[in-house]
């Protein structure tokens, strides 16, 4: 029996860790776009709406989750 992780897993940690390092670079490239077009605010009001953007998509994946919690607990 092979002991350890296989090579599916290695290649599967290689490759999430570089969508997260493109994907940060491209997060840093926009907002210091935004930064250096808008200013101070304008790059801080476009941070924001990202956030907000992330936030609400977070929010409509785990709905159902919240509403069992709210439904299982009693109401008094």
């Amino acid at each position: 029996m092979e002991e350890g992780l296989g090579a599916k897993f290695w290649f599967a940690m290689v490759g999430v860790i570089l969508a997260i390092g493109v994907g940060s670079i491209l997060l840093f490239w926009l907002v210091s776009a935004a930064w250096y077009r808008w200013g101070f605010i304008g790059g801080l009001l476009f941070f924001g709406g990202i956030l907000l953007l992330v936030a609400a998509i977070y929010d409509r994946t785990h709905r159902r989750r919240y509403d069992d919690e709210l439904t299982a607990q009693p109401t008094d």
